[in-house]
Formats: C-alpha cells, sequence, structure tokens
C-alpha cells in the first residue's frame, strides 16, 4: 500500500506538471477548429454576413444605369370621345367650290368623333434610366459598408467567444475526467484496507467495527465517483453541443498544456482598442453619423434621367412614323414635411449620442473584466501552488499514518482521516490548475483583439 501511495500521489504531481511545459495540445485545438467549422450559431452569424455582402451590392447596383423593356397593348371601345367639326367647316367651301368648278369634285364630309382611348394600338419601349443626383443612394450605400464591417465584426466577437467556451468546456471535462482517476486510485486504498481489515477480522485480530468503517468508506468513494461520472457527462454533453455534435459522441481526454511564460505576458498586457466589441461600436456610430448627414442634406434634389427608344401605332403597323424616342429629367425635392425632416435629425443626433455613451460604458467594462481577470490569474495561481504543497504534506502524512496503522501505533480513525486529506488534497490540486487554466482563458477573451 506505501508504494501506491507513493505512485499515486507522484501521478497526481506529474499530471500537472505537465501544464508547465507545453500550450495548445492538438486535441484542444482540434476542437476549436471542429467548433468554429460546425457551431450552429456562428453558421448563422456568417449567413448575417452574407446578407450584408448582398445588401452591399445592391446599394453598389443603384448607381448603374438600368434597362428595361416595357410593351403596352390597348383595345378600347367607348368613353371619351373628340369631336372634330369637320364637315362644318369645309362643306360650305367645298360646295362653293363644286359650283364655281361646276363639277361635284369635292365631296360632303361627315363630322368625326374620335374615341378618346386608343383601340387596337402598341406602345413597346426600352428604357434606360440614371441617377444624376441622388443623397439617399448614395448615404445607403455607405451604410450598407459600414454594416458588413459591423457585421464581420459581430462573427469575430462570436468566434472568440466560441473558443473560449470550448476551452473551459475541454477543462472542465478534464477535471471530472480527473476527478475519476484520483477517486478510483484513492478506491484501491480503500479496497487494500478493507480486504486488511477483513483477514484481521477472520483472525480475531480486528473488530467488526473496523470492517464496517472500512466498508463505509468505501461507499463513500464509490458516492463521490458516481458524482464525478455525472459530471463528466454533463462536460461531455456541452463539449459536443459547442461542437455540433450528437451529445453522445465520444470526447478525447488530453492533458492539457499551460506555457508559464505565456500567461505571464497576459497578465503585463492591457491595450483593448482593437477589440471587436470596441470595433463594432464605433461602426455602429460612422452609421449614425451616415444617416445624420443625410437626414440633415434633405434639401438636396433628387434628380435622374430617362430616355426611351420603341415603336408604337395602330393595328400593329412598323413604318417611319412608328419609331420614336423621349428622352426626360425628373427632379424632386422636399418643400413641407410637416417637420418630420428636422425630426429625423433630431433622432439620429440622439442615436448617436446614446451611441457615445454605449462606448464608454464598454470600454469601462472591458477594463474592469481584464482586471477581474489577472486577479483571478494570480488567485488561481496561488491556490494551485498552496494546493501542491498541501498535498506532498498530505501524501506524507498518509504513508506515515499508514506504516502506524499497521504497527498499531495509529487507529483505523486516524488512517481514514489521512487517507481523505490525501484524496481531497489531490482533488483541490485538480481543481486549481483547471481553475488556473479557465482564468487564463477568460483573461485571453478580454484580451483578443482584431490585428
Amino acid at each position: 500500500m506505501k508504494h501506491a501511495i507513493l505512485k499515486n500521489a507522484l501521478a497526481v504531481l506529474l499530471f500537472f506538471a505537465v501544464l508547465q511545459e507545453s500550450y495548445g495540445q492538438s486535441i484542444l485545438d482540434d476542437y476549436i477548429t471542429e467548433g468554429l467549422q460546425n457551431n450552429l450559431v456562428l453558421k448563422n452569424k456568417n449567413i448575417d454576413l452574407n446578407q450584408s455582402l448582398l445588401a452591399l451590392k445592391d446599394a453598389r447596383s443603384y448607381f448603374l444605369p438600368s434597362l428595361d423593356l416595357g410593351a403596352t397593348y390597348n383595345l378600347a371601345q367607348g368613353g371619351r370621345v373628340i369631336d372634330f367639326p369637320v364637315g362644318d367647316l369645309l362643306n360650305d367651301v367645298y360646295s362653293s367650290l363644286n359650283a364655281l368648278l361646276d363639277q361635284q369634285q369635292f365631296p360632303q364630309l361627315e363630322n368625326v368623333q374620335e374615341q378618346f382611348l386608343p383601340n387596337n394600338f402598341y406602345d413597346a419601349r426600352v428604357r434606360v434610366s440614371y441617377p444624376v443626383l441622388n443623397k439617399d443612394l448614395y448615404y445607403n450605400k455607405r451604410v450598407r459598408e459600414e454594416s458588413v464591417q459591423l457585421e464581420e465584426y459581430e462573427v469575430k466577437i462570436f468566434e472568440a467567444e466560441l473558443e473560449k467556451n470550448i476551452k473551459q468546456a475541454y477543462y472542465n471535462f478534464c477535471m471530472a475526467h480527473t476527478a475519476i482517476e484520483i477517486l478510483e486510485n484513492s478506491q484501491l486504498l480503500v479496497e487494500q484496507n478493507l480486504k486488511v481489515n477483513q483477514s484481521l477480522k477472520d483472525n480475531g485480530k480486528a473488530l467488526p467495527a473496523q470492517l464496517l468503517r472500512a466498508e463505509s468508506e468505501l461507499e463513500n468513494i464509490k458516492s463521490q465517483l458516481i458524482e464525478a461520472n455525472n459530471k463528466l457527462q454533463n462536460a461531455t454533453y456541452y463539449v459536443n453541443f459547442l461542437l455540433n455534435r450528437s451529445l453522445d459522441a465520444s470526447v478525447k481526454f488530453e492533458e492539457p498544456g499551460l506555457d508559464e511564460g505565456i500567461y505571464l505576458n497576459l497578465l503585463q498586457e492591457k491595450d483593448h482598442s482593437r477589440r471587436a466589441e470596441i470595433l463594432k461600436i464605433n461602426k455602429a456610430q460612422n452609421i449614425q453619423q451616415h444617416l445624420l448627414r443625410s437626414n440633415q442634406n434633405y434639401a438636396i434634389p433628387n434628380v435622374s434621367a430617362f430616355l426611351d427608344l420603341g415603336l408604337q401605332g395602330f393595328n400593329f403597323e412598323v413604318n417611319e412614323q412608328s419609331r420614336y424616342y423621349l428622352f426626360g429629367l425628373q427632379l424632386s425635392m422636399p418643400l413641407f414635411h410637416g417637420g418630420r425632416n428636422k425630426n429625423a435629425i433630431s433622432s439620429s443626433q440622439l442615436n448617436l449620442e446614446s451611441l457615445n455613451h454605449q462606448e464608454a460604458l464598454l470600454n469601462s467594462q472591458i477594463e474592469m473584466a481584464i482586471r477581474t481577470s489577472k486577479n483571478n490569474i494570480k488567485a488561481s495561481q496561488a491556490a494551485k501552488s498552496s494546493a501542491e504543497s498541501n498535498l506532498k504534506a498530505s501524501t506524507a502524512y498518509l504513508k506515515l499514518l499508514e506504516k502506524g496503522y499497521r504497527e498499531g501505533v495509529n487507529s483505523l480513525i486516524e488512517f481514514i482521516d489521512a487517507r481523505n486529506q490525501y484524496t481531497n488534497a489531490a482533488l483541490k490540486v485538480s481543481i486549481a490548475n483547471y481553475n488556473l487554466l479557465n482564468a487564463i482563458a477568460d483573461l485571453e477573451r478580454e484580451l483578443t483583439s482584431l490585428q
């Protein structure tokens, strides 16, 4: 049993000594890559980004000439008519001419009624239109450009948050996995102790109470193992959820690495001016500034030009008179809108002021989060050192008590207490190390900046 205690203690210390040697092991990196590729929320963020890119393409297309084909064909009967008194105007003249010439060369004419609606009439044309001056299109394009970058920052924000969540979920998985290993090793000690007490009782050298106490300790370890396995299963579910995999998929365990120099450098970092959240709110401010300028320039007229090239006529006839072109300019300028333009200006100014306050608040929140994360790292590092020292002491104490118990110097209660101290110390080392890794992941997230 003495060798088992030493072996288990060395295994725990060696396991966490790896944390001082390396950082970013391949399995965790693979899971992060897989999560960035498969996470459903991130896929939706990328869809939003693609939609913003399409909206930008649409905004730019309005600056190009548009070409449309149009055609109409009319069949009409009834409705308003136009009277042409041709007979009243010309019949007297024609009668006089016929009398002078003594011939019926000029016939009598009837008055004409022409239907106002064209009947059996077609009009086919190609229209070219172009916005000569349109401030709305200009500012809309600028807003769309800023919106695309805003969506890009939104994706970067979620990627950074997802990476942190995957790291911490995997660390929690590893913590539960390590706790199971520690408890299983402790279970071996308890089972060995139970066998010894059973043998002593069979030989009449141990009291039944000692055997019952050993059995009670074994059941206590089994209860802790059930709880640890439940935590491991839940941690597995969460890792798979973040990776968009089946919840029952297996998660590989690998000793997480930590380069002490990296987190010491993190403790010196404090610049967060390139945080995606800051850049995102700056883009939102730019959008509001464009909208404000657009509202302030409401009096600038919109001017557009168009050119129609087409054919028109009756009975589908096509001749020289059928061909036509029509060029035009259109101007639109607001004169009175009941004060809505001024209200829009005031609204844009208030929105911009609100974003300025949000930026100041965000800077304060990030600064507080960075300082809190640094303090958590320092506290976790101190707790880690204390837990490791406690484990060494508990290991030595357990060895002494185990020897004393076998020699009859120490009681079973003292031995069980020493064993519990050892198990708790090993668990505290595990918790302290993974708390440090989680704190580092938090600080990495707070200091994530765009290049």
